[in-house]
């Protein structure tokens, strides 16, 4: 009788030494991310007001883009680690270099795209005249940069799989020391203005593609893989990304429906709106991290065949979304008075923020659950479920949350809105995983 519940704790521990393991790198990866963007925002706003919209323009194109194709890490983290739960790394080497490749692919049709449409791009987003020509600079710089951006993203997913976190957060740090001296360096030292930022940030995003390449092409040597573009898999890696594709885009969808309309709220709601979107991106960080704990150890146990094993991981790990929900939650309430005056001093912005703010710290053991559920069906292989569940979600929000500038309730409302948003995901993944669906075993889904 007394060893089956020391069993479950010899279990529950070993489960929390491969989460930390996996989602505390995984975490300093993804706050690492984002600097490349400040480094440059930082730069580039000395040089003029122009210079740095031109920038915000062309930010928010190149950062769609890879926001986009962020299915090329999640897919193929899920399908290798499935092979390496099998033991057949050769497999799973073989299968991410299908995904290095397809995000080669990928890259190029975006630079063949984005290069003689950038004024017309520019143009959409609305850039001024003054700003329009180095947002139009900055962009086709840039977006040079767009395939080893894909790889590196395809290159994260392979080592993820193999249950390898700690050197997608060392490429990422040294990524961005080398991002921010080179920027410095060319726009200053080289007078180079607008152009030295982008083409700085290219040169970091290569030398991270390249210290990737590397470090795949070594275990593919060791382990016999073939280096070679295969048709087949490239085009496999494809269709399991294609619904991932559409739930990411569901989820931007609902993003900028909840900006558009905090920006009909009026000047201080949109405001406000912009501050606690930044700070729930933040905290999605620490909970997304998790969720890529998730995908590694769960497509490792389904390869493997361990179905028990996958659903106590997945116990685990809502146990450990629930509780850094509830400490983010708290950290939000007992920081928000520091925290509003840092980004701004206007008392009427901060009075439209502050009863948001206790809805999202409310809303985190939520989050807690749909990052950790998300990431358990994504290392699952589910994408068709998740991008279904996606879109029902969507469904659900747009209407609500067009209603709230005629019912009233302003910047509180829409993130109650958000919070809604949130709980269907929160019950459309439970109902997955409780029905037990998810759970196919093998090296391939």
């Amino acid at each position: 009788m007394t060893q089956a519940p020391a069993r479950r704790r010899t279990g529950r521990r070993q489960h929390d030494r491969e989460i930390v393991a996996l989602a505390v790198p995984a975490f300093g990866a993804l706050v690492a991310e984002p600097l490349f963007l400040i480094a440059d925002t930082a730069i580039v706003g000395h040089l003029g007001t122009a210079q740095l919209a031109g920038l915000g323009v062309a930010s928010a194109l190149l950062m769609t883009a890879v926001s986009v194709f962020v299915f090329l890490a999640y897919a193929t983290t899920a399908a290798v680690a499935r092979r390496v739960g099998a033991g057949d790394l050769q497999a799973a080497i073989r299968q991410g270099m299908d995904g290095i490749w397809l995000a080669l692919l990928l890259g190029a049709a975006v630079v063949a795209v984005a290069l003689p449409t950038a004024p017309h791009l520019v143009d959409l987003f609305g850039a001024s005249d003054a700003a329009a020509p180095y947002a139009i600079t900055y962009l086709r710089i840039s977006v040079l940069g767009i395939p080893a951006m894909l790889v590196v993203l395809a290159a994260t997913g392979v080592l993820r799989g193999l249950q390898d976190t700690r050197t997608p957060l060392y490429v990422a740090i040294a990524g961005f020391v080398a991002n921010a001296a080179l920027n410095a360096g060319l726009v200053y030292g080289a007078d180079l203005g607008i152009a030295g930022s982008a083409w700085g940030t290219v040169i970091a995003q290569c030398g991270m593609a390249a210290v990737y390449l590397v470090v795949v092409l070594r275990g593919a040597r060791k382990h016999g893989a073939s280096l070679r573009p295969d048709a087949a898999g490239i085009r496999a890696s494809a269709q399991a990304g294609v619904p991932l594709l559409v739930r990411t885009l569901s989820l931007r969808a609902i993003l900028l429906i909840a900006t558009a309309v905090a920006a009909r709220l009026g000047d201080a709601d949109i405001a406000a709106h912009q501050i606690i979107l930044s700070l729930w991106s933040l905290l999605a960080f620490a909970l997304d991290a998790i969720a890529i704990a998730g995908q590694a150890i769960i497509g490792r146990y389904l390869g493997a065949g361990d179905a028990q094993g996958a659903r106590d991981a997945c116990r685990r790990m809502v146990e450990w979304g629930i509780a850094v929900g509830v400490v983010l939650g708290i950290l939000v309430v007992i920081t928000r008075p520091a925290f509003l005056p840092l980004f701004t001093s206007d008392p009427a912005v901060q009075d439209v923020a502050l009863p948001a703010l206790i809805i999202v710290a409310l809303s985190q053991p939520i989050s807690g659950i749909v990052f950790v559920l998300d990431g358990v069906l994504m290392g699952a292989g589910d994408g068709p479920y998740l991008a279904w569940a996606m879109l029902i979600t969507l469904a659900v929000f747009t209407p609500v949350a067009l209603l709230v500038p005629v019912l009233g309730g302003g910047l509180t409302a829409l993130w109650a809105t958000m919070t809604l948003m949130m709980t269907v995901r929160m019950l459309t993944l439970w109902l997955r995983t409780r029905s037990g669906r998810w759970i196919v075993t093998g090296a391939t889904r």
